[in-house]
């Protein structure tokens, strides 16, 4: 089954509040990590607030094809 825009909104849907790194390609063998919390997800786009005590700015926000294209990736903690 390909995936989809949808079923990747439905999956990111079931994980809101959760505690998640964002690996993302900043350039020729350049990647960027980034913790923090998904709040919101929106018909193209989806956010995440980042932790103040490692970063600059308070939130990012990515489309799903960063997803589908593998420009980023979510790595999800574990809840206990």
């Amino acid at each position: 089954m390909p995936i989809t825009i949808a079923s990747i909104k439905h999956q990111l849907d079931d994980h809101l509040g959760q505690s998640l790194t964002v690996v993302a390609q900043a350039g020729r063998k350049k990647v960027t990590r980034r913790k923090g919390t998904l709040r919101k997800t929106f018909p193209a786009v989806f956010v995440v607030e980042l932790d103040q005590d490692e970063n600059n700015f308070e939130r990012v926000s990515y489309s799903y094809t960063d997803l589908l294209t593998k420009t980023i990736q979510l790595e999800f903690e574990e809840v206990i």
